[in-house]
């Protein structure tokens, strides 16, 4: 339903922003409805539309400057978060700060030398519980986690030092039944495939929309046409080869490297687009880079 309610939006904010053009190819053929009634209750035009047929972003109204800076500044926040996210989630899969290839393989490969829960208490939740106690559960894990030590052994140190988070009101696995610590405990397969195909349609549904309207932004800049055109289609392939990538990963670690490539060039591109647009809104010509300002003269 959310996913609908997205398209209806996006349809709508579309269709506002060509109904200029639109207009005005209807008027050749037949004038508007609004004209024909009387002069108290026609509709004067908007000066402040859109055309984007010849608007440059140096020259819109003030209105959709700040309405295109809020949006971009928005998504710009959120693109540094969704990096911070991956750094504190994905970067700690191999035990070490930073995203590698290993983080990459061991999150949808999976580190078929250990179990989940033994990368866990390596990687992110190594702060959580001692050394001894560490130790003591990921050996339990490599013993293949016997149900006879469970209740004598290791339920006491889970509830200790993991149920605080794992528990049934959490949207992680509740750690308090022996069948979810168990899972966990398995040789680490990698993401799951109901996983990956809910994370793979929220990110081509999600972040499309937002590379759809970064891009029509960037469009009314003043730009070299072929890199424009670039540009605004790079975010969209490497999107799918980011998403592509993690399927081929789960069963191939070399295609790690595409993940890698796949992040890397829609966040240089789409950084382009959103730093373009912002020095054109806002920055007088002569501070522009020069062949900007040369396109915008002639």
């Amino acid at each position: 339903m959310d996913h609908v309610l997205t398209l209806v939006v996006a349809a709508a904010v579309l269709a506002y922003a060509f109904w200029p053009r639109c207009r005005k190819q209807c008027a050749a053929t037949k004038p508007p409805f609004w004209k024909t009634l009387p002069p108290s209750l026609q509709l004067k035009q908007d000066e402040n539309m859109i055309d984007i047929t010849n608007t440059t972003l140096a020259r819109i109204s003030l209105p959709y400057k700040f309405l295109f800076t809020g949006f971009l500044l928005v998504i710009g926040v959120g693109l540094m978060m969704a990096g911070a996210q991956i750094m504190l989630t994905h970067g700690q899969a191999d035990g070490k700060p930073g995203v590698s290839i290993n983080d990459i393989v061991y999150s949808y490969y999976g580190n078929r030398s250990g179990s989940k829960l033994e990368s866990m208490l390596n990687g992110a939740m190594k702060a959580m519980a001692p050394d001894d106690v560490r130790f003591k559960l990921i050996q339990w894990a490599r013993d293949e986690a016997p149900e006879a030590e469970w209740k004598s052994d290791i339920e006491p140190l889970i509830q200790k030092h993991c149920v605080s988070c794992h528990n049934a009101e959490a949207t992680i696995p509740d750690f308090t039944k022996l069948s979810n610590v168990k899972q966990v405990a398995a040789v680490d397969q990698g993401a799951s495939i109901s996983t990956l195909t809910r994370v793979s349609h929220i990110h081509l549904f999600g972040i499309s929309f937002i590379f759809l309207f970064v891009g029509w932004i960037f469009g009314m800049s003043e730009f070299d046409f072929r890199w424009k055109v670039i540009l605004i289609a790079t975010p969209f392939a490497f999107l799918l080869i980011d998403v592509m990538s993690w399927w081929l990963t789960k069963y191939y670690p070399v295609f790690a490297w595409f993940t890698m490539i796949g992040g890397f060039g829609y966040s240089v591109a789409s950084t382009v687009m959103i730093f373009t647009s912002l020095i054109q809104m806002w920055l007088p010509k002569h501070l522009w880079w020069p062949k900007w300002a040369e396109r915008a003269e002639g």
